[in-house]
């Protein structure tokens, strides 16, 4: 069952009327606050009025043994703090999340909505239904009435223009793309980090994510290289493209709509599209209906969600998102010293792949083989290659490629492979993949740790124990669990018989010569 919504408001908002108006017909949750400086100072004001609670600590304490696992409390009293506007975004977003998403969906967090699918299920398709895929928002869900829907496209274009829904269906002015396209939050397997080595703790930034924040599903829309041909082309010293989403975004008591960019460059080679359909059905509202952004081997959050509008600009974008967030540091960089400008801002997606089945601290009773699943990719290029090595590193298998999904340029390749397990006890598997331009995986997390705690495309590691029935000692504790009815699991729970007959001990201490030499 889907768990019961953890919704109060903790307290009255400034006014039962709007404090901010909805900025258009038919789109509710949604302010415009670049376009009006005042707007934003007003909101800084009200927003400086509260005393919000710190972010949680869950990386040096236990994470909640709940679902959601966190809950965003500082987002939600955020939204009511500035009114009936946006107050009823975090109920909205959720009804969202019970209606779209899978019923066992691993609520990573509540609000903002962060959730995964639970790992088997995740790599038994190559094309992930919609109901699975991967949800990283990054603040409420606003609900658009399509048939009032638009976006705007201004900036450094020739012919700046106002663009409906339907007219960017008319197939007459703008011919139809669809594409299979893997999105992949910068977040996937952050759990490993912060078990490791944690960083910067905020509760949306760095939520702990495992294996399942990463996606696959065909796209059907616009390329956006043929929208700006439809506004005239590129004025000379266009490099970038910022694009604009409905929903609000708040930074250190500031607020803002979410924006990000691109270089022109992705444009021009066809590897952004805009995008109203989703696995053969509407594009679902958890997803940024009606109108998203889909920008092929970039870090996710590059793929703007209720596109308000398409800006274009010189350099890239100053919004805090592109700025200030998505920043891979080196392993020096931390508390102490990081800035805005000594980390690197993160576009393509490098090498990553993952074990799905088993999964870490699992028992796994088998004949000399050990089943795996998983899903491997590549931002730059495709999975060429996947290996596995049940040694922690040191022998590697080969996955056979017909054990691999079927290749696309910009999506992942899901893989199944019977990995050959002699020894027994505890063991660490691990994965990597290498990609059509041999890139391939650093070998440890310490590797690819850094403070703000994204990408962590080190080989996926997983320790299981071993229990190989090809052992005649091994088949015969078996036997005794069996025939006693007694539950060889948990595996930490002592066997409530003896482990040999006196008669056995004896016999065997007598050809084992017994505990000490005789002279």
């Amino acid at each position: 069952m889907a768990p019961a919504e953890p919704y109060a408001k903790p307290f009255e908002a400034v006014g039962e009327t709007p404090v901010f108006a909805e900025e258009r017909k038919g789109w509710k949750g949604y302010i415009e606050w670049e376009r009006y400086p005042e707007k934003k100072k007003k909101a800084a004001a009200i927003l400086a009025q509260y005393d919000f609670p710190v972010p949680p600590e869950f990386q040096l304490a236990p994470l909640p043994d709940t679902n959601p696992i966190l809950e965003g409390v500082r987002w939600k009293y955020y939204h009511y703090a500035l009114g009936s506007t946006l107050s009823e975004l975090p109920h909205i977003s959720w009804k969202y999340v019970l209606k779209e998403k899978s019923e066992d969906m691993i609520h990573v967090l509540q609000f903002p909505y962060n959730g995964e699918p639970p790992r088997k299920r995740l790599v038994e398709t190559a094309i992930t239904p919609n109901a699975d895929h991967y949800v990283r928002n990054h603040g409420g869900i606003p609900e658009i009435d399509p048939e009032e829907y638009y976006f705007e496209v201004e900036g450094m274009v020739n012919e700046p223009k106002k663009i409906t829904l339907r007219e960017l269906q008319d197939e007459s002015k703008f011919p139809r793309m669809s594409t299979t396209v893997t999105l992949q939050c910068s977040g996937t397997r952050r759990i490993e980090q912060i078990n490791d080595y944690p960083g910067d703790g905020d509760e949306l930034i760095n939520a702990p994510w495992g294996e399942g924040a990463i996606g696959t599903a065909r796209y059907v829309g616009v390329s956006l290289k043929k929208v700006i041909k439809y506004c005239g082309g590129l004025k000379e010293g266009a490099g970038n493209i910022e694009f604009f989403g409905a929903d609000t975004y708040f930074k250190k008591g500031q607020v803002y709509n979410y924006a990000v960019s691109v270089p022109t460059r992705k444009m021009k080679i066809n590897e952004v599209i805009l995008a109203w359909e989703m696995n053969g059905e509407k594009l679902p509202a958890i997803h940024g209906a009606p109108l998203r952004t889909v920008v092929m081997g970039y870090i996710g959050a590059r793929s703007t969600k209720w596109l308000t509008r398409i800006n274009v600009i010189k350099d890239p974008s100053m919004a805090p998102v592109q700025m200030k967030e998505y920043l891979y540091y080196t392993p020096q960089i931390g508390k102490h010293n990081a800035t805005y400008s000594n980390g690197f801002s993160i576009q393509t997606m490098p090498v990553s792949s993952a074990i799905m089945t088993p999964v870490d601290k699992d028992v796994v009773i088998h004949d000399g083989k050990i089943k795996m699943t998983g899903w491997a990719y590549s931002g730059s290029g495709w999975p060429e290659r996947v290996e596995v090595s049940n040694d922690g590193g040191g022998v590697w298998y080969e996955v056979p490629y017909v054990q691999m999904s079927r290749k696309y340029f910009h999506a992942w390749r899901t893989w199944e492979f019977e990995v050959p397990v002699d020894a027994e006890g505890w063991l660490e598997f691990c994965v990597r993949c290498w990609d059509n331009a041999l890139n391939t995986q650093p070998t440890f997390v310490r590797s690819a740790w850094n403070w703000d705690l994204h990408v962590t495309s080190s080989c996926h590691r997983i320790k299981i124990y071993s229990v190989n029935t090809s052992k005649p000692l091994t088949a015969k504790r078996l036997k005794m669990y069996e025939d006693r009815g007694v539950p060889f699991l948990p595996l930490t729970r002592p066997a409530p018989f003896d482990l040999e007959t006196d008669e056995e001990y004896l016999e065997e201490m007598k050809r084992r010569e017994g505990r000490d030499p005789i002279e």
